[in-house]
C-alpha cells in the first residue's frame, strides 16, 4: 500500500527468546481504568477485534488520566470494521485510521487516541515497511490490553519482536563499530523522530531509554546477537557491541535510505494529519494542535476555514508550509 514502499532486503526473523521477552513485557498488568476503553472498543468492533495495544507517554507515566492514551486497535478486516466502504478504503490506502475517544469515570476523564490496523498491515509494518512509523513505535515497550485468544496474543508478540529486529537492523549501520545498547536506542529513536512531524526534543530518546533501561538492554542483547557480524562484549560491567563498519557503497546507501525516510515521513505525516481531519471528530482542532505541537508556533485558524473547511483548508496548509511549519 501507499505508505509502505516495501523494503526488499530480507529481514532477520526474531528468535524465540526475543518473542518470549516481549511476551513477558506485555504481561504487565494495565491500569484498571483502561478496561473501560477496552470495553468500548470491544462493543464497537465486536468479533472483528483481534487485539488492543497501548504504548507511549501514558504507559511510561503509569497514569492514563494524565494526557492522551495511545492505543493500537488490531482488526481482522477493514471492511468489517466500518459500516461504510469509504472509511475502510481510507484505512487500506493509508493505514492507520486514527480516532479519538473519551470515557468519563469517577476518577476523571480518560482521553484516548486509537489507530486502527488490520493484522496483515501490522505484520507488514513491522518487517516490510521502509518507513519507521510502525516498527520504531512497537520496538519500544508496549502493553497488551486485550487479545481475542491465545493465537492472537502469540501473533502480536511475534510482531513486536519483529519490530525490535527491524529497528536494530535498520539503525545498526548508523552506529560506530563499538557501541553500548544505549546508543542503539537513543540514536535510533532520534533518527525515527526526525522522520515524522513530532515535537520531541533532542534528549527525548535518552529519556525513554533511561526509563526502560533494563528492558532495552535485554532486547538489544538478544536482537543484535542475531545480526551478521555483531559481537557482544562485557567490559568493566558494561555490555558493548562491536560490528564491522559497512563498506563505502553500503554506507552511502544507508545514509540515503534514512534521508529518504525523513522526506517520506514528513509527507506521510502530513497526509495522515489531513486524513484525520476527515476521520476525527474535531479533526480540524486536532490537526492544528498537532502542527502547533510540532512547530512550536501558534496557528490562527481563519473563521472561513472553520465554516467551510473542505474549501479553505488547502490555502491554510499552503500558508503554513511557506512559514516553515512542516520543516
Amino acid at each position: 500500500m501507499f505508505p509502505a514502499f516495501h523494503w526488499s532486503t530480507e529481514m532477520t526473523a526474531p528468535p524465540r527468546r526475543l518473542i518470549e521477552a516481549v511476551a513477558r513485557q506485555c504481561a504487565a498488568t494495565p491500569h484498571p481504568a483502561l478496561e473501560a476503553l477496552r470495553s468500548r472498543l470491544s462493543e464497537r468492533y465486536g468479533g472483528n477485534l483481534q487485539a488492543v495495544l497501548y504504548y507511549g507517554s501514558c504507559l511510561r507515566g503509569g497514569n492514563p488520566f494524565d494526557g492522551l492514551v495511545d492505543l493500537y486497535v488490531i482488526v481482522d478486516d477493514y471492511r468489517a470494521a466500518y459500516p461504510g466502504r469509504w472509511m475502510a478504503l481510507l484505512n487500506a490506502l493509508l493505514p492507520p485510521n486514527v480516532f479519538y475517544m473519551e470515557q468519563k469515570l469517577p476518577e476523571g476523564v480518560l482521553r484516548a487516541k486509537y489507530a486502527v490496523f488490520s493484522r496483515n498491515d501490522l505484520e507488514k509494518g513491522c518487517v516490510r515497511w521502509f518507513h519507521s512509523y510502525v516498527w520504531a513505535r512497537l520496538a519500544q515497550p508496549t502493553g497488551l490490553l486485550y487479545a481475542r485468544d491465545e493465537a492472537a496474543a502469540d501473533g502480536i508478540h511475534a510482531c513486536l519482536a519483529q519490530a525490535v529486529m527491524t529497528f536494530s537492523a535498520r539503525v545498526l549501520p548508523r552506529l560506530p563499530s563499538t557501541f553500548p545498547a544505549a546508543e542503539l536506542w537513543e540514536r535510533g529513536l532520534g533518527l525515527t523522530y526526525r522522520a515524522e512531524l513530532r515535537a520531541e526534543k533532542g534528549r527525548r530518546g535518552k529519556e525513554i531509554y533511561q526509563h526502560y533501561k533494563h528492558c532495552f538492554d535485554n532486547l538489544a542483547a538478544i536482537a543484535l546477537a542475531e545480526l551478521p557480524g555483531v559481537r557482544l562484549d562485557r567490559t568493566a560491567g558494561e555490555t558493548v557491541f562491536t560490528h564491522p563498519p559497512p563498506d563505502r557503497m553500503a554506507d552511502i546507501g544507508n545514509r540515503l535510505a534514512w534521508r529518504l525516510r525523513i522526506i517520506q515521513g514528513k509527507c506521510l505525516s502530513l497526509a495522515r494529519l489531513l486524513k484525520a481531519f476527515f476521520t476525527f471528530e474535531g479533526g480540524l482542532d486536532y490537526l492544528i494542535w498537532k502542527l502547533e505541537r510540532h512547530s512550536g508556533t501558534s496557528i490562527e485558524v481563519p473563521p472561513r476555514v472553520r465554516r467551510y473547511p473542505l474549501i479553505f483548508i488547502w490555502g491554510l496548509m499552503w500558508r503554513l508550509y511557506r512559514q516553515g511549519v512542516f520543516r
